[in-house]
């Protein structure tokens, strides 16, 4: 785990992190099936409504120790202060386990109420109570990974999050089926089967925490040794570090709670105004689980590579910013923003021109108002790919209070418009899907600006964005045309489904080579690019 240049590829390590992430998200999408298939829609909502407060929580307590941790490890690290950063570590545990213990006691005792306020929906209270103690353990669990990760490395992050997934996906099915069956005679039925659902994410959150603290261990003779090599003389006090732990978390948690309190205030909004049109808990909760379930779901998949990238650059940044290379960091911002543009561009296409045979392969759902909420959201995985990468980079260069600004700005506009949109054009569900675009589409239009400003830096655009999208277009074209076609002839949704997008794939990746989207040299670079170098020499691609 050293911090030198070869450790300190962050397109290599981002996408050890997006696999993994992908991975989680499919697994993900599998298990919701069978859940949402046991607890129904309604389910599904309370289970949305606990998780939006729970996850509130958890970012003001900590959601943001993994950033604020590898980024104070990268700055010491990269310099060799090996004291100072186990120091970082030792004391951002102690605030992680004192602030992780009273959010996770405020939500436990606090969840009827704020089921209750928030939502309308008291019944949510009873998997939010299942989820609290997670609180605790993710906040301890947050700095190990932030450790790893300021020493650049995403592996321990990556196999922690697909244990956690896993052991998730089977608690969580086998649990809602024992609660729903044991509480079959309660009107609250479907609220105890969402309890089960969260009891998985409490399971899997202990089993990733375990292998977290063995690899610890392993490592720990390592730390050891370099904490005896390490001859700097300047020694950061504990109150010295809790101070930089501190100011690097505020920023964070500030406009994470901005990001997670739009879902909630989306939730409010929604079921308050839907409340005052005559709709009942049930009716709600339904349209609410159909939105959050599955639109929201599905976009987040290819948006979670982009997550993993923000990850990975945080601390190569701050690395390559200690070094005083400006250079260095506007070719970490190029390559970042354009490896994101590259899968986010073809994946909202995608998603967009198959949203119905998609729905069907992993809901068996085939109504037309989940499918058009897909259709007419999936640009959005653009504009939180390229939010989510931008708010990194702004973090990287110092920029914290930034992210925060701009995500506030978006949030009023957001409220405002959703509340219109619901209240005087009763556009339900596609009010909210509306809101969810523009809320990501302001974010990136203003990181846009700043990083321009603070960086004195210009995104290429032809093949960042224009050769993609135009290459995009080409292949939802024949994603299409293969899906009517094949379905035309065998009725089988999910055969079509999938060859459809093995074809779409094989489609973009040869004309983004084609109209020259990605150069050798750039190819190389990225995971397997080398292997894939070559056969795209062997077919006269490049």
């Amino acid at each position: 785990m050293g911090t030198g240049k070869k450790s300190n590829n962050f397109l290599m390590q981002g996408s050890i992190l997006a696999l993994a992430s992908i991975i989680v998200r499919l697994i993900g999408l599998l298990y919701r099936i069978p859940l949402t298939n046991i607890i129904g829609d309604e389910g599904i909502g309370y289970y949305s409504n606990a998780f939006a407060i729970y996850n509130i929580a958890l970012i003001l307590s900590s959601y943001s120790l993994p950033l604020a941790v590898s980024k104070l490890v990268a700055a010491r690290a990269v310099n060799k202060q090996h004291k100072n950063s186990y120091r970082v570590f030792l004391c951002s545990m102690c605030f992680a386990i004192i602030v992780g213990t009273i959010a996770a006691l405020a939500v436990y005792f606090g969840a009827d109420f704020l089921a209750a306020t928030i939502y309308n929906s008291p019944r949510s209270a009873i998997p939010l109570k299942i989820l609290a103690p997670t609180i605790f353990i993710f906040a301890i669990m947050g700095v190990l990974r932030g450790y790893f990760q300021g020493k650049n490395t995403m592996l321990p992050t990556s196999v922690s999050q697909v244990l956690e997934q896993v052991v998730n996906a089977i608690v969580s099915i086998i649990a809602a089926y024992y609660l729903m069956k044991a509480h079959s005679a309660s009107d609250s039925i479907a609220a105890y089967g969402a309890a089960g659902g969260t009891l998985g994410t409490f399971a899997g959150a202990c089993l990733a925490l375990i292998f977290l603290a063995f690899i610890f261990a392993l490592y720990k003779p390592i730390i050891d040794k370099q904490l005896r090599k390490d001859t700097h003389n300047r020694r950061e006090t504990y109150q010295e570090v809790l101070k930089a732990l501190i100011i690097t978390v505020i920023p964070v948690i500030l406009s994470q709670t901005v990001y997670q309190i739009s879902g909630v205030l989306d939730g409010s909004i929604f079921g308050h105004v839907m409340a005052g049109k005559g709709l009942n808990e049930e009716a709600r909760n339904a349209l609410w689980g159909i939105y959050s379930n599955k639109y929201n779901l599905l976009i987040t998949v290819p948006v979670s590579i982009a997550s993993a990238m923000a990850v990975a650059i945080i601390p190569s940044l701050v690395s390559s910013k200690e070094n005083g290379s400006n250079a260095e960091v506007k070719e970490k911002v190029h390559q970042a923003i354009k490896f994101n543009m590259l899968i986010a561009i073809p994946a909202a296409v995608g998603m967009g021109v198959l949203a119905s045979p998609i729905l069907q392969l992993l809901f068996r759902d085939g109504r037309e108002l989940p499918a058009n909420l897909v259709r007419l959201g999936s640009i959005a995985i653009i504009f939180f790919s390229l939010s989510t990468i931008t708010n990194a980079v702004l973090q990287g260069i110092n920029r914290m209070n930034t992210p925060v600004i701009h995500s506030a700005i978006s949030l009023g506009v957001h409220i405002i418009l959703l509340y219109i949109l619901l209240k005087y054009f009763n556009l339900s569900t596609y009010g909210l899907v509306i809101g969810n675009v523009t809320f990501s589409l302001v974010v990136c239009i203003l990181n846009w600006i700043a990083i321009g400003r603070h960086l004195n830096y210009k995104q290429e655009v032809i093949k960042t964005f224009l050769i993609p999208a135009g290459c995009s277009v080409i292949m939802g074209v024949v994603a299409f045309l293969v899906y009517q076609g094949l379905y035309s002839l065998i009725h089988i949704n999910s055969i079509c489904t999938l060859i459809a997008v093995v074809i779409a794939v094989i489609v973009y990746g040869s004309l983004l080579l084609l109209f020259k989207g990605v150069t050798e040299a750039e190819l190389t670079e990225m995971p397997f690019g080398r292997t894939l170098a070559r056969i795209a020499v062997k077919l006269h691609l490049l």
